[in-house]
């Protein structure tokens, strides 16, 4: 990352610049605001370091000038300032200033401030990958749309029980919920690899078209893989690459790309497995009509142990009423609703249809009604 530094006093200027090297940064320094500013309208520095008494420009002025020009991204700066007292960090802060340092400045102290703006910046990246990807994801598969919306949400409403009660509470903490509620969107980013005459084909797959669509998995996942090795620091990035590998995994190693068994598979792939299948099996697709929240809640916990971690499955009972409300909230109003009862003989069974792999067979055929 680039950062520039605005400090007219040549020894303080010589050893940030020299600190800042030493941390691994690409260093452009100036000795007054006003030509900071000219560099800040570049687009090309993110990070600034700016003394707080400058000629021509100082360094507050320079934050509200940076703060009133339109931008399409973040700057984060810091002031370097002997001016002590609480009015001083008031005028910085209303000035738009993020962060301070006091001259003279600490080498240690310098590249944790910058760690932090790093974060803080690394916030406005992720998100903007995130939906960038989703969009695209959801600009190939015509099942998308709101199923990404119910997807984060039953993963969130998991994510969140877990966090609190059973096995995963050391696991589970607020960063990793609204890690797995902004990834999980990106499960089946993989799909943008897959021929549209196998993704979009309305009818039922044949066994090597279904060996391709179940590539969409490695595919997502080397993508983020390659995302990752560039910014090794994003951990957003190492979840959503977890998760877009293994939510086909099942919890007793039959599943798909690896096969991979129990605690093996990442939490957040097993988490997002369930959610999958449930709005698989509570939405229209191609190959089968919705079903009711309780003939999908029972498939759920017929596969415990086998399909799903059944700690997963235990937080999906206890907050049923949660995935109810949020199938609700974001239905596809399109979708009829097919009820149990009406079904003389009703059997669900793996299908190569789609990868969510849940068709529908029946010896009478339902009678629609909207939910």
């Amino acid at each position: 990352m680039r950062v520039l530094v605005a400090e007219d006093d040549l020894v303080t200027s010589f050893m940030l610049v020299y600190c800042l090297e030493q941390f691994g940064y690409e260093v452009t320094a100036v000795d007054n605001g006003l030509e900071a500013l000219e560099l800040v309208r570049t687009g090309e520095f993110q990070l600034v370091i700016s003394d707080w008494s400058m000629p021509k420009m100082t360094g507050v002025e320079l934050c509200r000038q940076i703060r009133n020009r339109p931008s399409s991204s973040y700057t984060y700066v810091i002031l370097l300032t002997s001016h002590g007292g609480t009015n001083s960090v008031v005028e910085g802060l209303d000035a738009g200033a993020d962060d301070f340092i006091t001259k003279p400045f600490q080498p240690e102290e310098l590249q944790v401030r910058l760690r932090a703006g790093e974060r803080v910046l690394s916030l406005e990246s992720r998100d903007v990958t995130i939906f960038a990807l989703a969009k695209l994801a959801e600009s190939r598969d015509l099942e998308t749309g709101a199923h990404l919306d119910r997807i984060r949400e039953y993963c969130r409403v998991l994510c969140e029980h877990l966090s609190k009660h059973g096995p995963f509470v050391d696991q589970i903490d607020g960063d990793f919920v609204r890690m797995v509620y902004l990834t999980s969107p990106l499960h089946d980013i993989g799909k943008v690899g897959i021929p549209d005459s196998i993704l979009l084909k309305p009818g039922k797959l044949t066994d090597d078209e279904f060996e391709i669509m179940k590539k969409h998995s490695l595919i997502g996942s080397e993508t983020l893989d390659a995302a990752l090795r560039a910014r090794p620091e994003a951990e957003y990035l190492r979840m959503a690459r977890d998760i877009a590998r293994s939510h086909h995994e099942k919890f007793d190693g039959t599943g798909y790309p690896l096969g991979l068994e129990g605690q093996n598979i990442p939490l957040c792939g097993r988490i997002v497995a369930l959610a999958d299948v449930y709005d698989a099996l509570t939405t229209k697709r191609i190959y089968k009509s919705a079903f009711s929240h309780e003939k999908s809640r029972n498939i759920i916990l017929e596969g415990a142990g086998k399909h799903f971690d059944p700690a997963i499955v235990d937080a999906f009972q206890k907050t049923e009423d949660k995935f109810i409300e949020i199938r609700q909230r974001f239905a596809d109003h399109d979708s009829p609703i097919y009820v149990e009862p009406e079904f003389k003989s009703l059997s669900i069974k793996p299908s190569n249809a789609l990868t969510n792999g849940w068709a529908m067979t029946a010896k009478e055929s339902p009678q629609p009604v909207t939910n």
